[in-house]
């Protein structure tokens, strides 16, 4: 299972793009949302990769952070949700909408996504649910190279760098522990915590809990 390419970016295409990994070429499908993301032909990129296999087909597809690339997972297990439509998906809310609108049922912001029909949208929203929770609270960040220079006048080696988090994940995986600690479920919390988001995606850790615990709140 190839599971992350790091290498050098030769072409981009409408829904692909071709990564030079030390000679050799790896055709890897995005959405457009990502493909947006990379730098230009030439220079140094990462994606986290997950391989298709069927009887007559290897298809590789990229995301910049592993919630993307879990939530391309969970959508693909969704009847009438193939590799095209969860990369719509994606491309038109991103991962983060795409937890929000999981976990506040929003099936109508899924529907927005090309190819993606009502009825599909609910049942993506109706299956995927409970899983939202644990996607919100996954820490893995965006993946990023550096190059390095070895010995030799040509030869270079392209080295991972260490991942950064991304301050939103990991707002929101710490929010959803706090939650959790406070004994709140994890449907309930996702849910707070997806509100908030809609209102301040930015919001760091402290905003988020602060937010969520109102929406918590009994009212009356």
């Amino acid at each position: 299972m190839i599971g992350k390419l790091s290498g050098r970016i030769d072409y981009k295409g409408v829904d692909h793009v071709l990564i030079d990994v030390r000679g050799v070429g790896y055709l890897v499908f995005c959405s457009d949302r990502t493909l947006a993301a990379l730098p230009a032909v030439g220079e140094l990129c990462a994606l986290y990769t997950d391989l298709l296999v069927r009887e007559d087909l290897l298809q590789l597809f990229g995301f910049t952070s592993l919630v993307e690339k879990e939530w391309h997972r969970l959508l693909m297990s969704v009847q009438g949700i193939g590799a095209k439509a969860s990369l719509a998906i994606l491309g038109a809310l991103g991962p983060d909408g795409v937890s929000r609108a999981i976990a506040l049922g929003d099936w109508a912001a899924l529907k927005s996504a090309k190819g993606v029909g009502p009825k599909t949208a609910q049942r993506v929203v109706n299956e995927l649910k409970d899983k939202a929770p644990t996607v919100m609270s996954m820490t893995g960040g965006a993946a990023t190279v550096t190059e390095q220079v070895v010995e030799g006048p040509t030869e270079t080696s392209i080295v991972p760098s260490p991942v950064p988090q991304s301050p939103p994940v990991a707002a929101q995986a710490e929010a959803m522990s706090a939650l959790g600690n406070l004994g709140y479920g994890p449907g309930e919390a996702a849910s707070a915590i997806a509100t908030a988001l809609g209102d301040q995606p930015d919001a760091d850790t402290a905003t988020l809990i602060r937010m969520a615990l109102k929406t918590l709140a009994p009212k009356g």
